[in-house]
This record gives structure tokens, sequence and C-alpha cells, in this order.
């Protein structure tokens, strides 16, 4: 048995159940609106939404699947829409703050949302709310503690499961050899996620368990912690009629982002290229007229994982991570693409 499996998994308190109750109190207060809470969330999750809420207005019930995410920024904004894509027309948004910004986006985008400060778009006739711009009177909590799991090097032990679930039930050591981490790391992330409901013991051996969740929860905390960590450099290319025909092996790179996905789906030409590789290669910079640019369409960032076979393109996991960070309609779309596929492909597996 390995050392970190002795480790008791501590029981997870979510702190989405206090935001949810503060921002349906915000809103039954400034907005008159009366919830009622069929589930909230919990740190085994049973239901496809955080939390599962009913909303009696003008002698009508309307129900919402809600997704409780706190601290929005621009960085996770599709992350969070494309969730709540997968809910359709009863979809919510529930969070802290919504700034004005935010809250024009959201709008524009048809997602509803209501914060703990008072401000909503609620849109199911007769039903029609929008306000914005209200802040928040005070720190409702402390900013939530994500544990080891989702920090950066946790980030990189989750990606390894994702690409390879039979790995789970592999020694720790060797599942630190692929995500590319210490051993000891390992040994902290597996009972946190077995805390979170994404492990399971099935007899003698651990299994991954609620992949799709899991899958959503790992893209969000990529976008936010990790990724911007890895860039090796941002340039700019004269033209990038090369994205389909580009051997990346030559450079040691594989292919991500919207280039692999137009590649995988034919659904998709690609607005920016994205490499992942050990280092920025001269060769690759000659070869395509790249200069340094901050904004540029062609970015190099470093390769975190150690699988021991290497195609062209990068993970599935890590194609639609970079995808939904864009929060662009039309990587959005490719996204749920290949969500689909992968979740699809997992469940065969499984």
């Amino acid at each position: 048995m390995d050392n970190g499996q002795q480790m008791n998994a501590v029981p997870q308190r979510m702190p989405e159940t206090a935001l949810l109750k503060a921002a349906l109190a915000a809103s039954e207060a400034a907005l008159g609106l009366h919830w009622t809470v069929l589930n909230e969330p919990a740190g085994r999750q049973k239901t496809a939404a955080d939390a599962r809420l009913e909303l009696r207005h003008a002698g009508k019930t309307l129900k919402y699947l809600a997704e409780v995410k706190r601290r929005l920024r621009p960085a996770t904004l599709g992350v969070v829409i494309h969730q709540l894509a997968a809910h359709g027309n009863n979809a919510l948004l529930v969070t802290d703050h919504v700034t004005p910004p935010l809250a024009d986006q959201l709008r524009a985008q048809g997602v509803q949302f209501i914060d703990a400060a008072g401000n909503a778009f609620l849109n199911a006739p007769p039903l029609l709310i929008w306000v914005k711009g209200e802040k928040p009177a005070e720190r409702l909590t402390p900013p939530r503690d994500r544990g080891r799991a989702f920090a950066a090097t946790g980030l990189q032990v989750v990606f390894a499961l994702l690409c390879k679930p039979d790995a789970a039930n592999q020694p720790y050591r060797e599942i630190g050899q692929l995500a590319g981490v210490a051993h000891g790391t390992v040994g902290w992330v597996m009972p946190e996620l077995e805390g979170l409901g994404f492990i399971a013991h099935v007899g003698e051996q651990r299994r991954l368990m609620n992949v799709d969740r899991l899958l959503r929860q790992w893209a969000e905390g990529y976008i936010r912690a990790l990724r911007p960590k890895l860039v090796l450099g941002r340039y700019h290319a004269p033209t990038l009629e090369w994205w389909n025909t580009i051997k990346t092996k030559q450079y040691d790179y594989v292919l991500g982002g919207e280039a692999a996905a137009g590649r995988l789906t034919q659904h998709l030409r690609p607005g920016t290229i994205t490499v992942y590789g050990e280092k920025v290669e001269p060769r690759f910079l000659v070869d395509h007229k790249l200069r340094k640019d901050v904004d540029g369409e062609v970015e190099i960032l470093k390769r975190f994982w150690r699988f021991d076979e290497e195609e062209e393109l990068a993970p599935v996991p890590l194609i639609y991570a970079d995808l939904i960070q864009k929060n662009d309609a039309r990587c959005l779309e490719a996204a749920q693409i290949l969500h689909d596929r992968f979740i699809a492909g997992f469940e065969r597996k499984g």
C-alpha cells in the first residue's frame, strides 16, 4: 500500500451552501422573490447541477438548475457559461458578485443569474428582472480554500487521471510520474478527490467517478490556476494557413486549442494556434515567420504531463479547456462536441 493511501480523506464542507443561502436571501430582500431549495450543494454531488431551486411568481412555479460559483471572473466566464448551457433554459448562475460588465455579458448571452449583492437577471416570462450595479455590503465568507486537488500541481494529477483513468488504481509514484509531480503530492490529492466523490473504492480497486463534473471543474481550475503559469511566449504570424498541415513532432510540440479542435471536429477554423512543448523552439519561430507579440495569434505553452506515447494533438481534456477559456461562441460549440465525445468515450471504457 502507498504511504499516501494511509491518509484519511477529510470530509468536505461545501462553502457553496453558504453562498447559495446568501444570494437567495439577497434576492428575497431586494426583489421580493420567494425561493424554495429542493436540494443544496453537497460534498458528494449526485445531481448534474449544484442545486435545484423553485421560485413561485405570479401563480407560476419556476424550477431552476443552479451552478454556484464564487469569485466570477472574465477569465472563467466561458467555463461557467458552458456549464450552464448543459442545463438548458432552466439554468441559473448563483454567485457572490456580478460586476456591471460581467452582468452585461451574461445578459447578452441569455444567462440568468442572481448574486449576494442583489444583482439579478431573470428572464422567464412573465417574470423579467434586470438589476446591475449593486455592490456587496461586506465579504460574506473568507475566500474559498480549494484544497490541493485544484491548485496547480493538484490539477496536473487530475489531468493525468482524466487522460489515463486506469491510472487511478496505480501506485502513487506512477501517477506522479504521469502527472509530472512528486508522489507526495499525489498522496494529498487522491484522498481529497475521494472526499469530493471523484474517486471510489470498488472492491480492492480505485475508480474515477463523476467524470463529467470532474472534467468541468478541472477545466475551470486549469484556466484559473495552471494555464497562466505555462505560457512561454505569444507571437504574431503573418498567416495561420499552416494550422492544418504543420507536423508538430518535428519541433517536439503537440497541438492544442482551436487548431487541434479544428482537426478533430472539422467544425472550427482557428483564429489562434496553441502548441505545448518544453521550450520555445527557434526553428518553429523561423519556419513560420513569428515575431514576439503579447497579443499574438500563436502561443507556446509548457508541456506539463509526462505520458510515454505522444501524439500530434494534445489530449482532449486539454483541448477542451483551451477552447472554453476563449469565451467565444464558435469555440464553445466545438468544446461541447469534444466534451460529448470524451464523456461518451470514457463511459464506453468504464
